[in-house]
């Protein structure tokens, strides 16, 4: 097995972080096996999509109509809506699982995978990269 961590620069923005290219580079060379991408922080989580094209602004706007950012929420410190942040793993995993073949991830064309961060109280997240030879 092999683990890295990776650190993803969110700033003060709310929404995705590419972290394909960190994840591909992670597995380049090792032949077949399994990522597993984990995020340890209770405010955010990794997904599979399609990112650009508008798609990023639209699971933000679409999160942001299941969960609105205001203070209805028993979990209330930090900014306003920051409740709705500890919500979002039930939307959105902390770890997804790619299949790796040849060292290479065994994506959809479009597919990438993102550090969905909703929380803007944070300028810096952890990733954990595990591979697991097949």
């Amino acid at each position: 097995m092999k683990t890295a961590n990776i650190s993803v620069h969110t700033g003060r923005g709310r929404g995705l972080f590419d972290i394909t290219g960190e994840c591909a580079g992670f597995v380049a060379g090792e032949g077949d096996g399994l990522l597993n991408v984990f995020v340890p922080h209770a405010t955010a989580g990794v997904v599979i999509m399609e990112l650009g094209a508008g798609s990023d602004a639209d699971l933000v706007a679409a999160l942001d109509r299941l969960l609105p950012r205001d203070d209805r929420y028993r979990h209330a410190h930090g900014s306003t809506g920051h409740g709705a942040d500890h919500v979002v793993p039930l939307f959105a995993s902390p770890s997804v699982v790619v299949p790796v073949v040849n060292g290479e991830l065994q994506l959809g064309t479009w597919q990438s995978i993102a550090l969905l961060d909703p929380n803007s109280d944070n300028a810096s997240r952890r990733v954990t990269l595990t591979f697991i030879k097949g």
